[in-house]
């Protein structure tokens, strides 16, 4: 963008605008982990069993990740702003309809759209903060839009607790309405209009690996009732390995391909994709799994499940920054590989869970230092990537890990809801005996980092990383 199109205004304050967006971004945040605590007494409103409560969860996460990349193309063919606005009034239309549903699919269908919705308003918004802000002003812009993930995380457990607590679940996503009203009211006075870029936008990519990573996540939840040999979980598993070597033969073939195959094979963005994979899918695996146990076992209320909640988010900000620090102090690898570590040894103390003992001195503690480990691995993925690929794929290779961030907390989520189905099955037993789901998930998340961590040790680069690029925040 020219200097002749951003207003005098946003050239020397632009403050404010900065507060709009993160206020936008704000939303699209909490949203991931607000309907965590609201779960329980979402399914019991609704009578929906373990599958339909595992797709409220990952549906939001799967079409916010697929389409983001696809949202930032259309960000410059449309132009920023249009995008932005475009993706705000989806948002909140789609939280309107969450707050109306009556059903499962109508929930569903709401949590889809508010996806699509947040997939064209996040990358926008940081367009535009990216072109606003330059130099110094640009460090800190970004670092205040990187806080707002981590802060966004903590609150958005809360604000679940309090809303379901007191007006309802409902609240969770009508919340969203008045907001994202005001936000877009102010957009066109405050957001500089900028032009569309001509070019062609890999549409039919974005939607076969959305399609293909829906099926990867169908059959993983199917399998968590019928079972691994079952034709219902064989076959989705299947159409999504055809469907991901499609999106292989789509992507080499397409003028402007969503992710090139070169800077996919690039040593620092499968390091960075799979640790960030790794780290949403066990936070948000380790969310779901605690939120059920608390209110169907042990008989917790949102409010106060949602206040035992908020340490364990405010430790994974505090990770994040602590991680931010030491990669640039020792480099990602030692990081990245002790993150995991840590997250093993926090999961593994959540095992030892009973119906017989408080929550705060079995699932608390383990749950706080797996968060603490959780925090330094968005860092090193984000960080380490990005430090290590040349300039002109920085947007790409930005997108792509962002990407993986949303599908990894899907992928998790489907996973130990499949591993914990003994447990979350309706009128399983709230006993020793009917716990034994739970502790099987928590039980594979303490493996799955374990092995990250050894993954880790190999594949992130040695080495520290270019100071311009050592930050904090986790990916979003």
């Amino acid at each position: 963008m020219s200097s002749d199109t951003v207003p005098a205004k946003a050239r020397t304050g632009g403050w404010g605008l900065l507060v709009l967006l993160c206020l936008a971004q704000f939303m699209l945040v909490v949203d991931i982990t607000v309907v965590q605590v609201a779960l329980p007494t979402i399914g019991t409103d609704l009578a929906l069993g373990r599958e339909s409560l595992t797709w409220v969860v990952t549906t939001y996460t799967l079409c916010f990740g697929g389409l983001m990349v696809l949202g930032g193309r259309l960000a410059d063919a449309w132009g920023a702003r249009r995008t932005l606005m475009t993706g705000l009034g989806l948002f909140t239309a789609a939280s309107l309809v969450c707050g109306l549903s009556g059903s499962s699919a109508m929930l569903i269908a709401g949590r889809a759209l508010q996806g699509a919705g947040a997939a064209l308003l996040s990358p926008s918004a940081l367009a535009v903060i990216t072109t606003v802000f330059t130099g110094e002003r640009r460090g800190r812009a970004l670092g205040v839009w990187a806080a707002v993930g981590g802060t966004g995380a903590a609150l958005g457990v809360l604000l679940g607790g309090v809303l379901t607590a007191g007006p309802g679940w409902t609240w969770v996503f009508f919340v969203n309405v008045p907001i994202g009203l005001a936000v877009l009211a102010a957009v066109p006075a405050t957001v500089p209009s900028t032009p569309g870029r001509s070019g062609r936008l890999d549409v039919p990519g974005a939607l076969v690996v959305t399609l293909a990573t829906a099926l990867l996540i169908y059959g993983l939840v199917t399998a968590g009732d019928a079972g691994w040999g079952a034709a219902g979980t064989l076959l989705p598993l299947a159409g999504a390995v055809l469907l991901y070597a499609v999106f292989v033969l789509v992507e080499r073939s397409a003028r402007s391909p969503l992710m090139r195959a070169e800077t996919l094979a690039r040593r620092p963005v499968l390091s960075g994709t799979f640790v960030m994979l790794m780290a949403t899918g066990l936070m948000l695996g380790l969310f779901f799994l605690s939120s059920l146990y608390l209110q169907h076992v042990l008989r917790f209320g949102a409010l106060e499940t949602g206040l035992l909640f908020l340490p364990v988010a405010v430790a994974i900000t505090i990770g994040a920054q602590l991680g931010g620090h030491l990669v640039g102090r020792i480099g990602g690898r030692p990081v990245a590989v002790a993150s995991f570590v840590v997250t093993a040894a926090g999961a593994a103390l959540m095992t030892r869970i009973s119906p017989d003992a408080s929550a705060y001195t079995t699932v608390l503690p383990g749950f706080v230092l797996a968060a603490l480990g959780i925090g330094p691995a968005f860092v090193t993925a984000t960080t380490t990537t990005m430090a290590n690929i040349p300039p002109g794929e920085n947007g790409v290779a930005s997108g792509v890990i962002n990407t993986f961030h949303e599908l990894g907390g899907s992928i998790g989520v489907a996973v130990v809801s499949t591993v914990a189905a003994s447990s979350l099955a309706p009128g399983s037993a709230a006993g020793v005996a009917g716990i034994g789901g739970f502790v099987s998930g928590l039980t594979l998340c303490a493996v799955a980092a374990g092995a990250a961590a050894l993954v880790a040790l190999w594949l992130v680069p040695p080495g520290k990383p270019a100071t311009a690029f050592v930050g904090h925040g986790h990916g979003h």
